[in-house]
């Protein structure tokens, strides 16, 4: 046979095989048996393997995966990945709903799909040919599985039809219910744990290493999103119906909807025929029919605005409380846990619960040895919701909050309107002093390789870590006799550490552990401040200026600077080298044109993005505001601008300009 015989006769293999996992694992509806599949399957290895310049990533083959193992590479998403804003409460399904009225002032539908209990994944495709998959990772990055979701055969490896040349599907990969408990059975019949609940297998399964153990898994994949800058519609109810054409696994069970009557109809089906699919899932998702409307609606620092998740409400469990034990957070709070004779809920067994603070035992009078009521929140941490008052056994003592650090033993305060008790040893309380150190070098903050909790608490009871400036004083030869190190990792440690100083201030800035600044926040004061010894020296009012920092922000930031031992800790670790101020590139504006200047926008542009036209605004000085006031300056207006914010601009005498009169300002 010629080699253009062979590789003919390869693609049609290929071919073929394609259109098989198709109609078995998304039509559900196998056209040959399992026999004359593998059949097939073994004449394409076989002429693969004879004629290895023909090879092809996407081929059916490469589905079995590998005995290599790899180590995931970061990638960052083209389109951030954010995730929904969730409720459990259909009034605030009345307000989203309403909110899209205001925002939009024009006729709307909304796609309401099931939201399915797994783990979300991000599919780039170019001419037809699956090329990357990625995990949510923190939203702006995530895990490269590629090799891991080619095992998955209801995923695509090449489309079919008149797909865009570049594009990216996101959905959701989940176990289904028969093969999570054929995996637990097998575990049984060996003598093993049982895994606890689907969605974290499935989780961790596309984590493996190994893609040979990852095909072996039972994974499945519903596809709910399209991305790309030539999608075939400009609605998302006709792309889904376009993906499915394409070979994508789409659920059938999605409903375009135009009242809030209708929103909730097919949410109160699904909340009860919920437990007859072969799957679970854990709400329904709403999403704005429109990419035009999605993306005037735009986004929040976190959740899109054109969506939102209900989440259907948590099954309840029923125990007794053995005991509580109260566990000091990196901020010294102090959080009481319930231990419950063992319960099984929504899918896992329930050992121990939340109870939050002193005032949530207060309110369910709580008792030893109480029957107790017990749910997931969100799914994900169980809490006691409510108490048996009438199984209570006489002279139950009653649970009482401690007045004392159980760590230090320093005595507990309770700030004016906080919630929790705090234990204000912050410089020697074990749990506290570790627990900062932690949140230092996580991946968000200084991505310090290699020193996990463990190793952080062996370092620390040996007196190698006081607080986080003693990281970059350790000396390979301190940690190579330490137990579980030796010099291999000990090397490894040390380096992270010195990469870590290339760390930007934003990130150095989050990493410090200021109470109330998270990452967002940080950059936020980063930007504005452009040094920590600025950021240092600041006031409140200055800092309350900062766009979105109140003055319980502003408040925690100067009570930390104005501790000495944290000014300390700052100078040790600007002598190590770390990044305190911003680079000439970040702290880069085009010109002050703009400066002390308040914009809103609103509506759709012509010649750039509502994103752009933000950037366009900092770079130049000015500040962006996401509701008019009395202290905005300009209210930039698009096409199909919010009536009601240009009745409060013109109601305020708030000057109105287009995007052209904001490009001459800027003098473009």
């Amino acid at each position: 046979m010629s080699n253009t015989n062979i590789a003919h006769e390869i693609e049609k293999l290929r071919e073929e095989l394609n259109q098989h996992n198709y109609s078995y694992y998304v039509l559900n509806s196998p056209m040959i048996s399992d026999y004359e599949y593998d059949r097939l399957m073994d004449k394409l290895i076989t002429l693969e393997s004879e004629h290895p310049e023909l090879f092809d990533s996407n081929s059916p083959t490469q589905r079995v995966g590998s005995d290599i193992n790899i180590e995931f590479q970061q990638v960052k998403h083209k389109y951030p990945m954010l995730s929904l804003g969730n409720t459990y409460n259909e009034g605030e399904i009345t307000d989203f709903f309403n909110r899209v009225v205001k925002s939009l002032d024009e006729p709307f539908e909304i796609v309401c799909e099931l939201k399915y209990d797994g783990t979300a994944i991000g599919l780039t495709y170019e001419n037809g040919g699956l090329v990357r998959g990625v995990t949510r990772g923190d939203g702006v990055q995530g895990d490269d599985v590629t090799v891991n979701v080619k095992t998955i055969k209801s995923i695509p490896l090449k489309l079919k039809g008149d797909y865009p040349s570049e594009f990216e599907i996101r959905g959701e990969i989940y176990i289904p219910h028969k093969g999570f408990e054929a995996m637990n059975r097998e575990r049984a019949e060996a003598g093993e744990e049982l895994y606890s609940n689907p969605r974290n297998t499935a989780s961790g399964s596309l984590k493996l290493q190994n893609s040979k153990q990852v095909a072996k898994r039972p994974l499945d994949c519903y596809l709910y999103y399209l991305l790309g800058e030539e999608l075939p519609a400009d609605n998302h109810f006709c792309n889904l119906e376009k993906a499915r054409e394409w070979g994508f696994k789409i659920s059938e069970n999605y409903k375009l909807c135009k009242s809030p009557d209708e929103i909730f109809e097919f949410i109160h089906y699904w909340d009860k025929e919920r437990h007859n699919l072969p799957y679970d899932i854990d709400g329904i998702v709403l999403k704005v029919n429109s990419l035009n409307q999605q993306k005037r609606l735009g986004f929040t620092a976190k959740n899109p605005r054109w969506a939102i998740s209900y989440k259907f409400k948590a099954e309840q469990g029923y125990t007794r409380l053995l005991s509580v034990d109260f566990q000091v957070g990196r901020t010294g709070a102090v959080t009481p846990v319930a231990n419950l004779e063992p319960v099984q809920l929504a899918g896992t067994i329930v050992k121990r619960a939340s109870l939050h603070n002193a005032d949530f035992i207060t309110a369910l009078d709580l008792h030893l040895n109480d029957m107790v009521y017990v749910e997931k929140g969100g799914e994900i941490i169980p809490k006691i919701v409510m108490v048996d008052m009438d199984s209570r056994k006489p002279k139950a003592e009653a649970v009482r909050f401690i007045t004392h650090c159980p760590e230090c033993g320093t005595e507990l305060e309770r700030e004016e309107g906080e919630a929790a008790f705090y234990c204000p040893n912050r410089q020697s309380c074990p749990p506290q002093v570790k627990g900062r150190i932690e949140h230092f070098i996580s991946r968000k903050a200084m991505n310090i390789d290699g020193l996990g909790a463990e190793t952080i608490d062996l370092l620390y009871s040996v007196k190698l870590l006081h607080d986080v400036s003693d990281l970059y004083s350790i000396h390979p030869m301190q940690l190579i006799p330490l137990e579980r190190l030796g010099e291999k990792s000990a090397r490894n440690i040390i380096k992270s550490i010195e990469k870590s100083k290339s760390v930007s201030f934003p990130r150095v800035l989050f990493a410090l552990g200021i109470r109330f600044v998270g990452e967002t926040v940080a950059k936020k004061l980063a930007m504005a401040f452009k040094s920590i010894d600025r950021l240092e020296q600041a006031t409140l009012e200055e800092l309350i200026e900062v766009v979105e920092i109140g003055e319980r922000i502003a408040g925690s930031v100067i009570e930390y600077f104005a501790d000495e031992r944290n000014r300390e800790i700052i100078e040790k670790l600007k002598r190590a080298g770390l990044q305190f101020e911003l680079s000439e590139q970040e702290a880069k504006t085009d010109s002050q044109l703009l400066a002390s200047k308040s914009f809103v926008i609103s509506g759709s542009f012509a010649k750039h993005s509502r994103d752009e036209i933000k950037q366009l605004i900092e770079k130049n000085g000015g500040k962006n505001s996401s509701s008019i006031s009395s202290k905005t300056n300009y209210l930039v207006a698009g096409d199909k601008i919010g009536p009601v914010k240009l009745a409060k601009a013109e109601k305020l005498e708030i000057t109105i300009i287009s995007e052209d009169d904001l490009l001459n300002l800027i003098q473009l």
